[in-house]
């Protein structure tokens, strides 16, 4: 497979990640308690949620195991 591949399935499986971590973020900020939806603070949950996907993309540079068995960016863009 060619490094160009290789980086972009790399940044597909990164994305997916991030978003999920986001969206888990986000359902942990809700909560379980009966709350209006207007009534949570959407801007620092969001905030977290970013945040949260910002870790998740520095995490998945040293790796995913989806992509070239777990390699790490650097690795992967010094293949081929």
């Amino acid at each position: 497979m060619d490094k160009r591949s290789s980086i972009g399935r790399w940044a597909a499986a990164a994305a997916i990640r991030a978003v999920k971590t986001a969206a888990q973020a986000l359902i942990t900020l809700i909560g379980a308690d009966l709350v209006s939806i207007v009534a949570l603070d959407w801007p620092q949950m969001l905030g977290v949620a970013a945040t949260m996907a910002v870790v998740s993309l520095l995490t998945s540079v040293v790796g995913i195991p989806e992509v070239d068995e777990g390699a790490n960016v650097a690795s992967i863009a010094r293949s081929n």
